[in-house]
């Protein structure tokens, strides 16, 4: 069964920061911080789908969607990232899970969405190898609840991301400028997830796969000096989290660093236990030229020429089917079946004298990722499902409020929820899609 859904994460919508009993997440440090966000936006209320889920599990039942791609709150089950259980945030999972299999919906948990527990970054983060070691235990203990009503699994979402950003740029949580010097990250989230591979399968779990941000990386010109940046990106962006993965060894990292320190006997065949699938998070290609006077060995050029969203990013739905195509080509017989597990745009979304929000944009960018996705499948790339991000306008990372990537609005002011133009039009193809 081809797998049509939505995507959220814990941190941007659940809000009761400090209810029944979650501890503090490096988000919720972050965001508290000034300068952090955009308008010292938090995650404190986001869209309080804490106490709101069961309206929020009735829309994507009336949206036709039969997946729900969700994030659970690492703090909100254990408080301090270890050791004491909060059995009221277990709790919580177990009702949002039996709501979603009473509306027809599987649900499809992501363990890690970025919201670190504040008390395991306070020795070190994913900079610490104990850190892996942990994550696999707070998968047993998740696994141990919900196994027996959960059909997949998802270890990661976009680790390149989560080091990228919040180790190697500073801008997002845990706000830390390392550049490459948080390549340790990488290896340890790797490492994390093998063993919570291992701790998801001792539990019983059915499916599991891990979600990586992954981009189709254009050269600005043939020249030796493009395509040997271009090279060291994809290294840096795309090989590093799916080579070990998926063949058991790293890329060549020369050109952005060292791990030699970091691996250990073992870690790779742990790393490269086999999965039920791979998540792909697609938003646009990247186009990279040669090192600029930063220290970089590759220059973000940008890319020009498309549509872009509200974001700035270029609107290029055929980078989706260039994406899973190149991957097939990449790794062959080791590529397991493809989800797209997140694929979205943000715009500016405003409602009208009546209340409705009519985003003509947002339609035509489904309309043509999805028919990219029916592309690649005609050209033999085993995919299985599509996941929009998002369901809910919810609380951006660094840009707090001021994207809105829903099918539904939020009104952050009063949480009502107003279902766009997007979502009506995304029912009606779902119903296409099943009764071709």
């Amino acid at each position: 069964m081809f797998l049509w859904g939505t995507a959220t994460a814990a941190y941007q919508i659940e809000g009761a920061a400090k209810d029944d009993g979650r501890g503090a997440s490096i988000w919720d440090t972050f965001t508290h911080e000034p300068g952090r966000t955009r308008d010292g936006h938090t995650g404190d209320v986001a869209c309080d789908h804490y106490h709101r889920w069961p309206e929020d599990v009735a829309l994507m039942a009336d949206l036709g969607v039969n997946a729900y791609r969700f994030s659970i709150s690492w703090p909100r089950v254990l408080p301090l990232g270890t050791g004491r259980v909060e059995p009221k945030g277990l709790d919580f999972y177990d009702r949002l899970v039996d709501g979603l299999l009473a509306a027809g919906i599987a649900p499809v948990p992501t363990l890690f969405h970025w919201d670190l527990p504040q008390a395991l970054q306070d020795v070190g983060g994913w900079m610490n190898r104990d850190i892996s070691y942990h994550f696999a235990e707070y998968a047993a203990i998740v696994a141990e609840r919900l196994a027996d009503r959960v059909p997949m699994w998802i270890t990661l979402n976009e680790p390149f991301v989560h080091m990228a950003f919040g180790y190697g740029m500073g801008v997002h949580a845990p706000g830390q400028a390392l550049l490459f010097d948080a390549l340790p990250v990488a290896h340890h989230q790797l490492l994390g997830h093998g063993l919570a591979v291992q701790a998801l399968r001792a539990a019983g779990a059915r499916q599991v796969l891990i979600t990586n941000n992954c981009t189709p990386v254009w050269p600005a010109s043939g020249s030796a000096e493009d395509l040997a940046a271009a090279d060291a990106y994809d290294t840096l962006h795309n090989r590093l989290f799916n080579d070990p993965i998926l063949l058991g060894e790293y890329p060549d990292l020369k050109a952005i660093g060292a791990l030699d320190d970091v691996v250990r006997d073992g870690d790779l065949a742990v790393i490269s236990a086999p999965l039920d699938g791979l998540g792909i998070n697609y938003y646009n290609p990247t186009r990279i030229g040669a090192p600029a006077d930063d220290g970089l060995p590759f220059t973000d050029l940008g890319i020009t020429g498309y549509p872009t969203t509200a974001f700035g990013w270029p609107v290029v739905p055929d980078g989706l089917r260039e994406l899973l195509t190149g991957l097939r080509t990449r790794y062959g017989a080791a590529l397991p079946p493809v989800y797209v597990t997140e694929n979205g745009c943000s715009q500016e979304d405003v409602p009208g004298p009546d209340g409705t929000i009519d985003d003509q944009g947002r339609i035509a960018f489904l309309d043509g990722h999805i028919r990219a996705v029916e592309q690649a499948a005609a050209e033999g790339v085993d995919v299985r499902g599509y996941f929009v991000w998002s369901l809910l306008d919810n609380f951006e990372w660094a840009e707090g409020y001021h994207q809105r990537f829903g099918l539904v609005h939020v009104d952050f002011d009063t949480l009502r929820r107003t279902p766009k133009a997007s979502y009506a039009w995304l029912r009606e193809r779902l119903t296409e899609l099943r009764n071709p």
